[in-house]
Formats: C-alpha cells, sequence, structure tokens
C-alpha cells in the first residue's frame, strides 16, 4: 500500500532528458534567442533548473535549407557556452565538424552529437561518447526528395554498422538516433517512431529527437481545426507526446527544447 503520510518523492525520469541550446541566429525553432553568449549561458542554467540531464550546445543550424557554418564562426559560438556550463552539466556538442568536437571536448564537453554519423574516431580519440544520427544527404537538400524502400531497415542497418565500427574503434558510450526529420517525409518519421523497439532490441542505447518538428505541425493543426500547419513553438503537445511514446519504447535519451513539460510528462509516466 502507497505511504501517503510522509514526505513525496519523485520518481527518477527516464530516459535521460537532453535540452537543445542553439547558439545559432537561424536555427528552425527558436534562432537567434540565444546567439549572444551571456544568454545561451543563462538558457542553459534554466534548463538545467527545469531538469536537463544534458545540454546539448551547437552553433551551427542543421534545420532543412541550411548553409554551412564557417569552423571559426561555430568555434567562437560554443566555445564560451561549453566552457561556462560544463562544470554544472554535463554538455554534449551538436556538431559536424571534427575540429570543433575536439576542441569542444576539450573546452569540457563529453558527448559529441554527430548528425553525420562519422566522428567516432575523434570521441575515440577524445574519450567523449558519441551520438551516430541517420541523415539522408545534407541539411540543405536533404527535405528535397527523401526516398527509402524500407525507412526503417534502412536506417537500422546503417546505424548497427556505424555503432559497431565506433565500438571497434574504442568509442566506449556509444546511442544510435534515427535522425526525425533529416531526410525523412512525415510518413517515414511516423514509421520510424512505430518502429523505435526495434531500435531498442538491438542493444545500442537509442537517442530521439522529435521536438518542435515539423512532422507534428499537421496532426497538431488537424487535432486543433486549425486552416494552416502549426509553427514551430506551438508544438508543445506533440513534442512531448512523441518523448513519452519514445520513453515507453525503451529509448534511454530524448533531445527536447521544452525540458520541464517533458520532465514533467516522464515523471508522470513514472509515477
Amino acid at each position: 500500500m502507497l505511504d501517503l503520510t510522509g514526505p513525496v518523492t519523485f520518481p527518477p525520469v527516464h530516459p535521460l532528458v537532453m535540452g537543445v541550446l542553439n547558439v545559432t541566429p537561424d536555427s528552425f525553432s527558436d534562432g537567434g534567442r540565444f546567439s549572444d553568449a551571456e544568454r545561451a549561458i543563462a538558457h542553459g542554467r534554466a534548463l538545467v533548473a527545469e531538469g536537463a540531464d544534458i545540454v546539448d550546445v551547437g552553433g551551427e543550424s542543421s534545420r532543412p535549407g541550411a548553409d554551412p557554418v564557417a569552423e571559426a564562426d561555430e568555434l567562437a559560438r560554443v566555445l564560451p557556452v561549453i566552457e561556462a556550463l560544463a562544470g554544472e552539466v554535463r554538455v554534449s556538442i551538436d556538431t559536424a565538424k571534427p575540429t570543433v568536437a575536439r576542441a569542444a571536448v576539450a573546452a569540457g564537453a563529453s558527448l559529441v552529437n554527430d548528425i553525420t554519423a562519422s566522428l567516432h574516431e575523434v570521441a575515440a580519440e577524445t574519450g567523449a561518447g558519441w551520438v551516430a544520427m541517420h541523415m539522408q544527404g545534407q541539411p540543405r537538400t536533404m527535405q528535397v526528395a527523401p526516398t527509402y524502400d524500407d525507412v526503417l531497415v534502412e536506417v537500422l542497418a546503417y546505424l548497427v554498422e556505424r555503432a559497431e565500427a565506433a565500438f571497434e574503434a574504442g568509442v566506449a558510450e556509444v546511442w544510435i538516433d534515427p535522425g526525425i526529420g533529416f531526410g525523412k517525409t512525415p510518413a517515414h518519421n511516423w514509421a520510424l517512431l512505430a518502429g523505435l523497439d526495434d531500435l531498442v532490441a538491438t542493444g545500442w542505447p537509442v537517442a530521439v529527437g522529435t521536438s518542435r518538428k515539423g512532422f507534428l505541425a499537421a496532426v497538431l493543426a488537424e487535432a486543433d481545426g486549425a486552416p494552416e500547419p502549426i509553427p514551430a513553438g506551438d508544438r508543445l503537445e506533440g513534442s512531448v507526446a512523441t518523448a513519452v511514446a519514445a520513453a515507453a519504447a525503451g529509448v534511454g535519451l530524448v533531445r527536447v527544447h521544452d525540458v520541464a513539460a517533458t520532465v514533467a510528462a516522464l515523471r508522470t509516466v513514472a509515477a
């Protein structure tokens, strides 16, 4: 029987919650809000206060259609933020550049969040953990005409190959991420979410990021009776619902913008 007389103890949050910190002027959902280092650091600390286990710092937008950023610009954006936050929370670096990944780890990051799934040698060299994400194409062109014969089978095979290569290279902490929204149609994204248990069954820890992404817009618009797709900043319900669904499938990490709402939902389910 539950003891209702003593203090309430909240259950731990599972999966881990990674808070998004975009230090960029052009990210799809919050571009420019935290491009100043001081504001970015303050937001990172707010994410920690809301319950983030990891803060994911990125200095180059990977939204559909995004252009590459010069290495020097990316370094200037992320390093002061990482240095300030690394003593307060686990920090990951969201980058596709080896030099930026190395510098970020030297500044205090301990996880490389890699949309290209190509930086495992950097992770092995630096001792960092590594998230291998699936992406068809490049951010600038990935949403032009993504095609698959079987999206779940192809993404799963690719990620397992990348994870095995990283482990053999000496990376002790390897995550796989199906890359929701990265070279996928809405139908592809829903198929991947429906198949998360297959990814979990590989035995590799799974990370998922659905937060505020475009495939949620039409579903939320239909639910609201809205004539147009719901804009990025108003996709909270879909973002939290898909994070909870991922947790139910056994995913070990969810990458989110709205940390407080996600943590509250996950604690509710855990209770």
